[in-house]
Parts: structure tokens; sequence; C-alpha cells
């Protein structure tokens, strides 16, 4: 499982997909997790892959308050 989250990170990294800042003060944290899944071969011909993803829980979100907003660093 560790090379497939390798992997995914990668992933995310090369696509520019996030941006690791610090926390704001007073602002909370959208949180994310990781979803494991076996993706099976095709009739014993290929071998069992480790599929990783990572997801925001981004329900938790309030309009204005954790999205359209502009951040200055």
């Amino acid at each position: 499982w560790l090379s497939a989250i390798k992997k995914e990170m990668a992933s995310l990294k090369k696509n520019n997909t996030w941006v690791l800042v610090k926390r704001l003060a007073g602002k909370s944290l959208v949180r994310c997790k990781w979803i494991f899944k076996l993706k099976e071969g095709v009739s014993g011909g290929e071998p069992v892959r480790y599929m990783v993803r990572l997801v925001v829980k981004g329900f938790i979100q309030k309009e204005q308050i954790d999205f359209n907003e502009v951040f200055h660093l």
C-alpha cells in the first residue's frame, strides 16, 4: 500500500493539485482521507493492483468562509 500512496502523492504534486500552506489563525481545516481498493487482474493474466485515492471531505466547507476567498501569501 505504501508504494501506491507514494504514486498518488507524486501524481498530486506533478499536477499541482494542491499547495501546502500554514493554517490561518481562527480557520478550520478541511479534512481528507485515504481510499484503498484492490483491482483484480483480468482472468489471472494480470496481478492484483493496489489503488489509492486521497479525497477531501469538501461537504464541510461553507461558501465565502472555506472557499471563494483570496489569500495573499
